[in-house]
C-alpha cells in the first residue's frame, strides 16, 4: 500500500510564492520519478515538472525559469517551489510518483491533489 500526502496550496497575489511538498508512504522499494501534474477547469490535465531518480528535471516551458522541483530521497518527499506565480497558474496540482514497490510491482500513484490559487 503506498499513499501520497500532498501540502501547501492556497491563495496567493501575483507575483508571489509558493511551496508545494508530497510525501509517500508504504510499501516501497524504490521510487523511480516524481513529478507534479496540474489540472484546471475545463483544460487537460498537465505536466508542470518532473525529477527522476538521478535528480534529472524538466519543466513545462509555461513555468520554466520560474518553478523548481526537488526531491528528498530520504524522505521520498517531492517539492515544487513556485515563485513568480501568475493567474494563468491558477489549477489543482497533483503530485505523482512512479513507484516499485516492495513486492516488485511498479506503478503510477496520485496525489488527491492541492489548489492553488493566484488572484489579487
Amino acid at each position: 500500500q503506498v499513499q501520497l500526502v500532498e501540502s501547501g496550496g492556497g491563495l496567493v497575489q501575483p507575483g508571489g510564492s509558493l511551496r508545494l511538498s508530497c510525501a509517500a508512504s508504504g510499501s516501497i522499494f524504490n521510487i523511480n520519478r516524481m513529478g507534479w501534474y496540474r489540472q484546471a477547469p475545463g483544460k487537460l490535465r498537465e505536466l508542470v515538472a518532473v525529477v527522476d531518480s538521478g535528480g534529472n528535471t524538466n519543466y513545462a516551458d509555461s513555468v520554466k525559469g520560474r518553478f523548481t522541483i526537488s526531491r528528498d530521497n530520504a524522505k521520498n518527499t517531492v517539492y515544487l517551489q513556485m515563485n513568480s506565480l501568475k493567474s494563468e497558474d491558477t489549477a489543482i496540482y497533483y503530485c505523482n510518483a512512479n513507484i516499485r514497490t516492495l513486492g516488485g510491482r511498479t506503478f503510477d500513484a496520485w496525489g488527491q491533489g492541492t489548489q492553488v490559487t493566484v488572484s489579487s
